[in-house]
């Protein structure tokens, strides 16, 4: 479920953001998800190398890269990006059952 919510943003990094969305012909809610969604992902398997993410950032970046060009490519391109919402969850899901695992000893 999506709930609103109200963020500052600096000047530059909104941006970006607007540069991103014109850019990828997505909404700018959604590039904002899917930084966060990609970036924690990240961040989290970085952390702790027990947790593995499937993502895979290299056929992530051809696919955005090729939906720029080639229209056929759009779905192939949205169906990327729910896989990084989906393994996002999954690896931040996998962080916090860690830590309510840690906080219960």
């Amino acid at each position: 479920m999506l709930l609103r919510q109200q963020v500052l943003i600096e000047d530059w990094l909104v941006e970006y953001l607007k540069f991103l969305s014109e850019k990828y012909d997505l909404s700018y809610s959604e590039v904002i998800r899917l930084g966060l969604c990609a970036q924690f992902d990240e961040m989290i398997t970085l952390a702790y190398p027990d947790i593995k993410s499937k993502i895979d950032k290299k056929k992530f970046l051809q696919l955005l890269h090729k939906s720029e060009n080639i229209k056929e490519s759009r779905e192939e391109l949205l169906k990327a990006i729910s896989a990084v919402y989906f393994e996002a969850r999954k690896t931040i899901e996998a962080r916090m059952a860690k830590e309510k695992k840690a906080k219960h000893r």
